[in-house]
């Protein structure tokens, strides 16, 4: 799951100060051959605003999801085939689950299911990603539409941040040197909506595997073929430069609708050099029909579906996502399935 391993995007320009600002909803992949290093920013404006204001989510849920947000796009966009990746967490906090979905090339959605008055009892003040997650699993799952192309990575969730997770994850799948920046805020600007997120992703791809290699990998996830060095490999100076640089990011500078990704990326590598590629538009879409809601019906036993039945003598299905209403007939619902058996 490489972020920006080899893009298929042609180089644009060298950035500079002198970028577009205002550029919502879409990623920017960039390199900076000097390092080695490839990545990707994602600046979320419209899209995640409709996903978090849709369903009124307490303003600690919403930074929540909106961060999961921006980590599935900066991941899910390096598919370089049509497949859905996802997001998803369970745990024990007052956020119970996170649900992201990225369906290359552009379509996300995203929903969270919390316990509001366990939220309301942390408090107004400013809170952690662990205060709201607990403890619990993060899975991050590529599918290309068969069960044997499925591919599931799982980080375990014990009082570390979304950005930590998914640093926890690199180096426990991927084994690939990787920096992560997440940012969430509300917006100053009513033009822009009242949310923004942003992300950014650095990973060192040198063409020598030594290179690469990790210093504080345990000898169980050492690839085959490698030898552990007692006490740890040294980080490569190229790595280093680059994962410090990345350090210097300011939240602001991720979702400030008047920073363009070209100008953040000016400053941080200019003195390198830093090529962008092709812009990624994003855009916010569900993926519910009137087709897949059968489907899932058509999976419950006969009895489960008349207990699905309302007062009203309708089925109601409401989309975690959208939250569009599908009212069914249930007679016409049994129908349907009685024509079309389950294979």
């Amino acid at each position: 799951m490489t972020s920006g391993h080899q893009s298929q995007s042609q180089p644009q320009h060298a950035a500079t100060g002198n970028g577009h600002a205002g550029e919502d909803d879409a990623v920017l992949p960039f390199a900076v051959e000097a390092l080695d290093v490839r990545g990707r920013i994602v600046r979320l404006g419209p899209a995640v605003d409709t996903i978090l204001r849709r369903h009124g989510y307490p303003d600690p849920v919403a930074r929540l999801l909106g961060e999961a947000a921006a980590l599935t796009v900066l991941l899910g966009s390096s598919l370089k085939f049509d497949g859905r990746f996802q997001l998803q967490t369970k745990t024990d906090g007052p956020v119970a689950m996170i649900v992201v979905d990225f369906e290359a090339p552009d379509r996300l959605r995203a929903t969270a299911r919390f316990a509001p008055e366990r939220v309301a009892a942390l408090g107004a003040g400013p809170l952690k990603d662990r205060d709201l997650i607990g403890a619990g699993h993060l899975a991050m799952t590529i599918d290309q539409g068969t069960a044997s192309s499925r591919y599931q990575g799982v980080v375990a969730l014990d009082g570390q941040s979304l950005e930590e997770a998914a640093h926890q994850y690199f180096r426990q799948s991927e084994q690939i040197p990787t920096q992560v920046r997440l940012a969430v805020a509300e917006s100053l600007e009513e033009s822009t909506g009242r949310w923004r997120a942003g992300g950014l992703i650095v990973q060192f791809l040198p063409q020598s595997v030594d290179r690469a290699r990790l210093a504080d990998l345990p000898p169980g996830d050492i690839p085959e073929g490698h030898v552990h060095l007692s006490g740890g490999a040294p980080e490569d100076d190229a790595w280093v430069e680059a994962r410090s640089l990345v350090a210097t990011v300011e939240d602001h500078e991720l979702v400030d609708p008047n920073v363009s990704s070209e100008r953040l990326l000016y400053r941080l590598f200019h003195e390198r050099g830093v090529r962008v590629f092709d812009r990624q538009t994003v855009q916010e879409t569900c993926r519910c029909s009137q087709a897949r809601v059968m489907g899932m019906i058509r999976s419950f036993s006969p009895q489960e579906r008349h207990d699905m039945v309302a007062d009203d003598g309708r089925i109601v299905i409401t989309c975690e996502f959208c939250s569009r209403r599908y009212e069914l007939d249930p007679q016409a619902v049994e129908a349907e399935i009685a024509e079309q058996p389950r294979q």
